[in-house]
């Protein structure tokens, strides 16, 4: 496992800023993009709420499998799982990045393509207050989990 004096580089330091950089990058291209019509919009919502969806899977799922791997491997007095278990996790967790990896693709290929298209002359009709209310609400949300995943490094 990548830990210990062997390896004194810890991912996080890059990938955590990295990713929340990313995360409001999509966002603001997102709402700079907000009045453009859907057929290219759309494309500006797939990074922004894959590399969200990703994160929330980064802290929900790999966080814990990483911490129980890291104390099963390291022989922890906090290991709670069996030689079995590890394996299955392990396995599991090869499977859900390769996930990560396809969904990150997705959220990279998806503003490319954005970039590539031609721009859009005609703008989207003005959207309806709940539509504005439901976009203020999801803004909200994302700055909290950003606030939230920064604050607990």
């Amino acid at each position: 496992m990548p830990y210990g004096k062997a390896w004194p580089v810890d991912t996080g330091l890059f990938f955590i800023p990295f990713s929340a950089a990313m995360l409001v990058a999509g966002f603001g291209a997102l709402i700079a993009g907000w009045r453009t019509p859907w057929r290219y919009r759309w494309l500006l919502c797939l990074p922004s709420i894959g590399i969200l969806l990703l994160l929330v899977l980064t802290v929900v799922a790999f966080w814990p499998m990483n911490a129980a791997l890291y104390y099963h491997g390291t022989g922890s007095p906090k290991d709670t799982i069996t030689d079995a278990q590890s394996i299955a996790m392990a396995q599991r967790w090869v499977t859900l990045d390769w996930v990560r990896v396809v969904g990150a693709s997705a959220a990279f290929v998806a503003p490319l393509r954005a970039l590539t298209a031609p721009w859009p002359q005609d703008t989207a009709p003005v959207d309806p207050p709940i539509v504005r209310v439901m976009l203020a609400l999801v803004l909200a949300g994302v700055a909290a989990f950003i606030v939230w995943f920064v604050t607990n490094l």
